[in-house]
């Protein structure tokens, strides 16, 4: 399968897929994603999930061809809210491997992107136990312990953005073993 970009109007993203998604033969023959994340916002002083865009402004169009022939094009750029296909609407081009990789890795989640279990090891470093930033460690560019999130730097079609994703710390297992084992051996002595 080949993976398309497709740059629409943010905040419209849903709208798009809806229209998109009314046309019968396209809905068999495509599927369109986009990867969504949640995020708990604090506005005054209360906590609220909400569900996010990962890329926002984008739509992924999955297609079974490397090449989108004319009429799917037109179909395309006919929908409200449409902008372009990457890198240009007449020559469209399947996402590269960094790129599919990066987009599967979202997209394997089959739900919003979650909050992810984290704990800091001896030196403070963020180490991933699971969720949507599994993976991802090496482009934490800052950690906010008090918000409960990271911004992470991606690089996707050619141009890097950051992304706030949320975490939850966990205390780790084999440490609270590790501390208990030393309490019980000071109690002994």
């Amino acid at each position: 399968m080949h993976y398309f970009a497709v740059q629409v109007w943010t905040g419209h993203e849903q709208d798009y897929i809806r229209q998109l998604e009314r046309d019968q033969g396209f809905a068999e023959n495509f599927h369109i994603y986009l990867p969504t994340r949640k995020l708990n916002l604090r506005k005054l002083g209360k906590l609220k999930a909400v569900e996010q865009p990962v890329f926002p402004g984008y739509v992924f169009l999955e297609a079974p061809d490397a090449v989108l022939d004319r009429n799917l094009r037109w179909q395309l750029r006919t929908c409200n809210h449409f902008i372009r296909l990457l890198p240009a609407t007449n020559q469209p081009r399947p996402l590269v491997d960094k790129d599919r990789l990066l987009l599967s890795h979202f997209i394997s989640l089959h739900r919003p992107a979650d909050t992810s279990k984290v704990y800091f090891d001896e030196n403070d470093r963020i180490v991933v136990v699971e969720g949507a930033l599994k993976g991802l460690e090496g482009c934490i560019v800052k950690v906010n312990r008090r918000k409960g999130r990271v911004k992470v730097l991606l690089d996707m079609c050619g141009s890097a953005f950051s992304l706030d994703l949320g975490f939850e710390t966990i205390e780790r297992a084999d440490k609270s073993s590790a501390d208990k084992g030393s309490a019980e051996q000071h109690e002994s002595t």
